[in-house]
């Protein structure tokens, strides 16, 4: 989970230790045409008020984007589900559309110089692709069949666990693209908050992936034998990104 600070002390912070600090921000600052890069060492207070912004209604959209990693403490199927819809697939279609443009500036400014990700955005746009399809199964399909206690639900289960494994692959190649998410010291706060924001896209996916497998799969899965295990339950872990 992002932690974050209060409406008022929020004010003092430069605009792009804020894009750092917060996944998500970015895309707000760029709707407002509040310049987090090259300006980002003016406070949000200031920045606002050169742009005749209100900056208590900017620090509330900001904090909003602040979300729990919690799961539901509920054996309820719907409520399960309804949480990983709104928590999970609804974030990831907010995350990737701003993450492949900040990959596709920073490969673009920063082409020369020697720790620069190419192919980074390629590989964003190949995860958006996958993932996009991925989440209007389990909305189309899988999600439907389970609300109706479908007993065939468990054919699609098996699809969603063998394309979690691929998920889980992405995650790899986004960590070893970008070194485990950490920026060129040089770094401009554009391919910081890029990073920033990767971080925290595996970290939900991660999240995103055990609920499913580990969580509500199973309440619609026969038990498996004593010392067996369910395909796809260990995703993302044999890099230790769950770890």
């Amino acid at each position: 989970m992002t932690t974050f600070l209060t409406h008022d002390s929020m004010m003092n912070l430069p605009l792009g230790q804020i894009a750092v600090s917060l996944p998500g921000s970015t895309a707000i600052f760029r709707k407002l045409k509040l310049d987090f890069c090259c300006g980002g060492q003016v406070s949000l207070a200031d920045a606002c008020a050169q742009k005749g912004l209100d900056a208590q209604r900017v620090a509330s959209e900001l904090n909003m984007l602040v979300r729990s990693d919690a799961v539901p403490s509920t054996q309820d199927a719907n409520q399960l589900i309804d949480h990983i819809l709104h928590r999970y697939h609804e974030v990831h279609r907010q995350q990737l559309p701003e993450l492949i443009r900040m990959a596709r500036r920073v490969e673009a400014v920063h082409r020369e110089h020697p720790l620069v990700p190419i192919g980074l955005a390629d590989l964003l746009e190949e995860i958006e692709a996958e993932l996009l399809d991925h989440m209007a199964k389990e909305e189309h399909i899988l999600f439907p069949m389970l609300r109706e206690g479908d007993p065939i639900a468990t054919h699609p289960i098996r699809v969603m666990r063998h394309e979690h494994f691929s998920h889980g692959e992405q995650v790899e190649r986004l960590a070893a693209m970008t070194n485990d998410h950490t920026p060129a010291s040089d770094a401009c706060n554009t391919w910081r908050a890029l990073y920033a924001g990767i971080a925290q896209l595996t970290d939900d996916l991660i999240h995103h992936i055990h609920l499913e497998n580990n969580v509500l799969f199973p309440m619609f899965e026969p038990a498996a034998p004593a010392g067996a295990s369910q395909t796809g339950a260990s995703t993302c872990c044999s890099s230790g990104a769950c770890g």
